[in-house]
């Protein structure tokens, strides 16, 4: 992805200048100003949509200045631990696809941390339970930082510190207790960088190094044992952002680019297989007879996600049965077009057969509290496009000495017996984290970021079919009004019988806004419906004309999202 031969060396002087002076106080807080941030952009020369505007402005700074996607998506990151705190955090996780258009390949980074590795915590876990309210001991190792680096070394142009200058004006604001904390953390990682000699690798190599193995490394230690976490130093120094390769489907001459099993991912890619046998584009969009057959068909691929999904470097995963023609043509069969169903039925991939039987639970479970996440969404003008999904679950969680907080997603296990999401030290938690991408004839079409949990692949699904089944422009398309099923487990409920984690079967919200009569065609068919004033999930959509170039990234404003392109 490095473009930066194609770039003035002007360019980048300036903005070391800058960040040196903003770093030190000396530059005031607008002098790198983006103006007005909506929620709709349109242009050829690079786009961001994320959260707060701030995020949105921290990218496209990057991007007037000459850096590429991997350069602006690590400044909107790092930027979103600021403004959106409490749906992310800098000691949360980020899934990451991107495109680059160097290789033409997509690729993973995850950026999800782990359980913690002592065996001593996974017994504490089997014996105790995994909290589920809000808990350090169900803090992961932070993924972010190691994520923003590895963005940078593998696939970006600028150091750290450039990467981190948004971030530290918006700290520097003081706006939060643990704002000034969290810039001498920052700014510890930038030492670390500029007193490096060597290559820019080696730079970055050492900011990373300082997090995860040296002094703040034994800062985050104490933290850790003062607040009852499992958490240790071995677990930091062994965190890894591992690159792998995404997971896809065909679907209506695109391909749809999904992460691994450690998220909820491909469920989007089962959805979208079974919705293929369907004339969603006659059925006519917001239609009764869409909204069922959506809804039906995400009724079983969340019971598949629920059975199967798990770390795919600790179970076997049969996405190659779960993707498949046969597979998929049987579970079709299983959606009544006339008749909602209120059972939960996983499939038997492993025998290709359509429903496996499975003993009935309760129709409803007790929901476990959540904690939002973010959204980014970044393309730049020389092809290059990056999909990701930030998030911490701070809940009860508060920063430390360090001005680092972490989450609760080790939640996202279980403790069932032979579970493929049971918890193990040193395993990923199956997430709702879901970042997309979508080529059409090897190239970028359309980049989907959403935040709300189990909602977030329920919400890229409508957006996707907004866009590619009805072809709704970017803006159009994550504010058409939209639904979801509570047809499925809380990924938040550890619950060790996983009957008890379902959260509402047969149970549809749909937004308000959406005809009378189409409600009530929904309840004659049987679904249990109501409604919401509020948005479903919290989409942004970047979609990229590839005979213009023209790019568009909107974010639903009713959602707090935000956009902005480059002319």
């Amino acid at each position: 992805m490095r473009e930066r031969e194609t770039i003035h060396s002007t360019h980048w002087t300036i903005l070391f200048c800058l960040t040196s002076l903003l770093t030190t106080g000396l530059v005031p807080r607008d002098a790198l100003g983006e103006g007005n941030i909506g929620n709709h952009g349109r242009g050829r020369g690079g786009a961001v949509a994320a959260g707060h505007p701030d995020s949105v402005a921290a990218g496209l700074r990057i991007l007037r200045a000459g850096g590429n996607a991997a350069d602006a998506a690590a400044a909107t990151l790092l930027a979103l631990a600021v403004s959106d705190y409490g749906s992310f955090a800098i000691g949360g996780e980020v899934p990451v696809l991107i495109y680059d258009s160097r290789s033409g390949k997509v690729k993973v980074l995850c950026g999800q941390g782990v359980a913690p590795r002592d065996p001593a915590a996974i017994d504490w876990f089997l014996k105790n339970g995994i909290p589920s309210q809000g808990n350090m001991k169900a803090a992961p190792t932070p993924g972010a930082v190691d994520l923003v680096v590895t963005l940078l070394r593998e696939y970006g142009t600028i150091s750290l510190a450039e990467a981190a200058a948004p971030m530290l004006e918006l700290l520097d604001r003081g706006q939060a207790d643990w704002h000034p904390r969290l810039a001498r953390t920052i700014r510890l990682l930038i030492e670390a960088e500029t007193q490096t000699s060597g290559s820019r690798s080696a730079k970055l190599q050492a900011a990373r190094d300082r997090f995860y193995t040296g002094d703040v490394a034994d800062e985050l230690e104490q933290w850790y044992i003062a607040t009852g976490a499992f958490l240790r130093k071995r677990d930091l120094a062994e965190h890894v952002t591992r690159i792998e390769d995404p997971v896809f489907v065909e679907y209506h001459g695109h391909t749809v680019y999904k992460c691994p099993t450690w998220t909820q991912g491909p469920v989007l890619c089962q959805n979208l297989r079974l919705l293929e046998g369907f004339p969603l584009k006659d059925q006519g969009k917001l239609s009764a007879d869409a909204i069922h057959h959506i809804t039906e068909a995400m009724k079983l691929g969340y019971a598949d996600r629920d059975e199967y999904y798990g770390d795919p470097l600790f179970v076997a995963v049969p996405l190659d049965q779960l993707f498949s023609d046969e597979y998929t043509r049987r579970r079709r069969t299983l959606i009544d077009p006339a008749r909602a169903s209120l059972e939960r039925r996983p499939g038997d991939p492993w025998r290709l057969a359509a429903q496996k039987s499975i003993p009935p639970g309760p129709p409803v479970a007790e929901r476990k509290p959540t904690q939002d996440t973010t959204t980014c969404v970044v393309a730049d003008r020389w092809g290059n496009v990056i999909a990701a999904t930030p998030s911490c679950n701070l809940l009860t969680n508060t920063p430390g000495p360090s001005g680092v907080n972490t989450g609760n997603r080790v939640r996202s296990l279980n403790t069932s017996p032979g579970h493929p999401n049971q918890v193990a030290a040193g395993k990923r938690p199956r997430t709702t984290l879901t970042p997309t991408l979508v080529l059409r004839q090897g190239k970028p079409v359309a980049a989907v970021s959403v935040a709300g949990g189990d909602l977030q692949d329920q919400t890229t699904l409508q957006v996707l079919i907004n866009h590619i089944d009805y072809g709704l422009p970017a803006f159009q398309a994550v504010t058409t009004p939209r639904f979801y099923t509570l047809h499925h487990q809380d990924s938040f409920n550890p619950h060790p019988d996983r009957s008890q984690a379902a959260v509402g079967l047969g149970k549809l919200v749909v937004n308000e806004q959406v005809a009378g009569d189409i409600l009530e065609e929904l309840v004659r068919r049987g679904h249990l419906v109501s409604t919401t004033a509020s948005p479903v999930g919290n989409p942004v959509l970047l979609t990229i004309d590839p005979l213009t170039g023209v790019m568009e990234a909107a974010g639903d404003p009713k959602a707090g999202r935000h956009a902005a392109a480059i002319e």
